[in-house]
């Protein structure tokens, strides 16, 4: 190596190291984010009217009420979640059944898994979705649908289930190595899928994971779904595009499209659950697809079911941080101006009318902001109450533990971010209230 070559290297090596530094100190001089838990600093704010057209015209009316659920669901899309692009929409997902086990849960139910793929092509972009439908019944049988975090043989420790092949996020609590599954995976989110419970009442479980659609990190927008429908030429979403979010909600329709070629289950009565960031993608699904028959939100907090305009709990500005890859890039632009967002949360709650709403929170999950859910769900009663439904049947907050099974139906419990079986039993009583009748 000449002097001069040697000579060059160490520079540009020292100057990588000054810019590693400079980044680093940078960092390390941001503010750190405080959140806010004092009610009494929540500050003011106004609420945009879901029942007030751009025109400026009073929604009196359910057919007025179907062009301003449009205006609402435009303003959505170009603002926070992104369009769902024409490609997409168009695609004709196939079928195919992969596994069967008619004597799963010990003879309760029949697992099924089946394949979907998602522009009709085996070679293409495909998601696997797992079923357990109850043995015990006479008809064809409800469903609860929902996106799970870890793949679908973290929900149950039942050996049929194949492992995800999507990837995974590394950790004990995971069971994943190297970002894919092991068998030590299996069952590491049950807890939060009691399946027996599910089918003894009897309803099916449907479950998708989200990783098979878009992976749950910033750079996973080159393995998700997304870049199969890119335009030519087009290398990444548009301002007002999708993103993980609405990938998650693009798979649960197609999700729809399978159970509505199962002759063993009924397409006509899905309950849609969804937890946390799941429970953001379940609202935004359940807003645009009305064949979601009920819709359920578990601590969805900002982004979801919260109001974003309560400086409570996360923010705006720092879920796009966080999670740069969820919404769309517009949504950024209200980082530090959230008032001038045309929407909150109650219009896309608003959305779900006339169909049942459950929106449940936890007490020790103070981050997702329980008051600003339940605001949010009160906030969209005028619209229920337009649709000649009985809208949500509080004024007030309940307190723990007083579940709520009006038209919007509302809880909160003690205990952290979580889903537990207490809350199962709320979404089970829900649905049995208003799916079997």
């Amino acid at each position: 190596m000449t002097t001069k070559l040697f000579i060059r290297r160490v520079t540009i090596a020292v100057m990588v190291a000054l810019l590693c530094l400079s980044a680093s100190l940078a960092q390390s001089q941001q503010p750190q984010f405080v959140p806010n838990y004092d009610e009494s600093k929540v500050g003011d704010y106004k609420l945009p009217d879901p029942l007030m057209m751009a025109s400026g015209t009073r929604v009196a009316s359910a057919r007025q009420w179907r062009e301003r659920r449009q205006e609402i669901l435009r303003l959505y899309e170009t603002h926070v979640y992104g369009r769902t692009p024409a490609a997409a929409k168009a695609a004709k997902a196939t079928f195919t059944e992969t596994s069967r086990d008619a004597k799963a849960l010990g003879g309760l139910a029949t697992r099924k898994e089946v394949t979907v793929y998602l522009t009709g092509k085996q070679d293409g972009p495909k998601m696997s979705v797992l079923f357990y439908i109850p043995n015990q019944r006479n008809q064809p049988a409800p469903v609860f649908i929902g996106l799970n975090f870890n793949g679908n043989q973290a929900i149950s420790s039942d050996p049929g289930i194949s492992l995800a092949s999507s990837w995974l996020r590394d950790g004990k609590e995971t069971g994943a190595a190297n970002n894919r599954a092991t068998e030590k995976s299996r069952g590491t989110e049950s807890s939060r899928w009691p399946v027996e419970m599910i089918v003894k009442r009897g309803y099916a479980v449907a479950t998708i994971y989200n990783g098979d659609l878009f992976p749950d990190h910033k750079d996973g927008l080159r393995e998700s779904v997304i870049p199969h429908f890119y335009r030519s030429g087009q290398t990444s979403p548009d301002a007002d595009e999708w993103n993980a979010l609405g990938a998650w909600a693009w798979g649960l329709s197609r999700a729809v499209d399978a159970i509505e070629k199962d002759k063993d289950l009924d397409a006509k009565r899905i309950a849609l659950l969804g937890h946390s960031r799941l429970g953001k993608g379940a609202l935004w699904a359940g807003a645009q697809d009305e064949r979601f028959a009920l819709v359920i939100s578990n601590e969805s907090g900002e982004g979801g079911a919260a109001l974003a305009r309560r400086n409570y709990g996360e923010t705006v500005e720092r879920i796009n941080t966080s999670f740069p890859h969820w919404f769309n890039a517009n949504f950024k632009k209200y980082n530090k101006d959230v008032a001038s967002l045309p929407v909150d949360q109650h219009m896309l709650l608003a959305l779900m009318a006339p169909r049942p709403l459950y929106v449940a929170s936890a007490e020790g999950d103070q981050w997702a902001d329980p008051r600003g859910e339940f605001l949010s769900a009160k906030a969209a009663d005028p619209v229920y109450r337009l649709l000649r439904t009985d809208g949500l049947g509080a004024t007030e907050m309940p307190g723990l533990h007083q579940p709520v099974t009006t038209t919007i139906g509302h809880h909160i419990r003690a205990g952290k971010h979580d889903v537990t079986n207490y809350d199962w039993e709320q979404f089970m009583n829900f649905a049995d209230k208003h799916l079997r009748r």
